[in-house]
């Protein structure tokens, strides 16, 4: 019964010393600084808009079901307005070089664009063309058969 008891006698005695110790670097130092969540500061944004760009309707088996023109507009920050502005041929290029590859048609005929796809496309190639951060939202303003 010695053998058990002495080695539960320090163990418990360990974490008593150890309690008091950190109560009292606590009583020391004070309470550590309040780790919340701080507030982004709110920026200011404006939207672009992209020149009307005609995409390739794309069915998942490759096969192409038409194309459709799409209007669309980008939020971003207010300073960065006139580089994307500047930048936009860059941006048409990267989403050129997506659409023709990933299923953009929708509905049973295939003749419907998906608008959610298109917009994922766009960011995608926005964070190529622009940096990541840049381009906040993508608003399809516009989707007609071309």
């Amino acid at each position: 019964m010695g053998k058990i008891l002495l080695p539960l006698l320090i163990l418990l005695l360990g974490a008593g010393v150890g309690g008091a110790s950190g109560f009292g670097v606590r009583q020391v130092l004070g309470p550590p600084a309040a780790a919340g969540p701080s507030k982004p500061a709110k920026v200011e944004t404006t939207l672009v808009p992209l020149p009307r760009m005609t995409a390739p309707l794309v069915l998942p088996d490759g096969r192409l079901s038409g194309y459709v023109a799409f209007e669309e507009q980008l939020e971003v920050p207010t300073e960065e307005a006139a580089r994307v502005t500047a930048q936009l041929p860059y941006l048409q290029h990267a989403i050129n070089m997506r659409t023709y590859r990933i299923p953009l048609a929708a509905g049973r005929d295939g003749a419907l664009p998906n608008i959610d796809v298109f917009r994922r496309v766009t960011l995608d190639a926005a964070t190529e063309a622009f940096g990541r951060g840049v381009v906040r939202r993508v608003a399809v303003t516009q989707a007609v058969p071309a």
